[in-house]
């Protein structure tokens, strides 16, 4: 399993644009997430190998930043956020409720591997708090209620 030609070249582009091999690092393995769900382990080596950094300062950097995923993950990732403003405004309401429709917890994906859940401390939603984000281009919604999960999740979590 290798690296799309497409993407080799935007991690090379990336490079050049950040000023060099370690600053393009952490942008690198985002654009991996981005195109694969997650970072798998020839992957990282694979982009650490065109930056001409080591596999362990990937892996540092890799490792250092909790949404940069290191095992496959679901189709969905769903970012619930239990910050203080979303606390305040019934998170733990709408923690329950995805948890009870999903049946997983945090940290868990459905069987199906459909949906992967993860609590996060702020996703920079307080003015529409409850909030989270859900999938891969990371869209913000809220405020959620416990009624509104369903319209979120889509007919196919049903």
């Amino acid at each position: 399993m290798s690296l799309s030609k497409k993407l080799r070249s935007a991690i090379t582009e990336a490079m050049e644009h950040h000023g060099g091999p370690r600053a393009a690092m952490l942008e690198s393995l985002r654009m991996i997430q981005q195109e694969h769900g997650w970072v798998c382990d020839a992957h990282l080596e694979e982009a650490a190998a065109l930056l001409g950094v080591t596999t362990a300062e990937m892996e540092d950097v890799a490792t250092f930043y909790s949404l940069i995923f290191r095992q496959p993950v679901g189709e969905k990732v769903i970012l619930l956020c239990d910050g203080a403003s979303c606390y305040l405004n019934g998170a733990e309401d709408v923690r329950d409720a995805v948890m009870k429709r999903l049946g997983i917890g945090f940290g868990q994906t459905t069987p199906d591997g459909k949906y992967t859940l993860i609590n996060i401390c702020c996703v920079g939603g307080c003015d529409h708090a409850p909030a989270g984000v859900i999938g891969r281009n990371r869209k913000l919604v809220g405020p959620l209620t416990p009624d509104t999960i369903d319209q979120i999740l889509g007919e196919d979590a049903k």
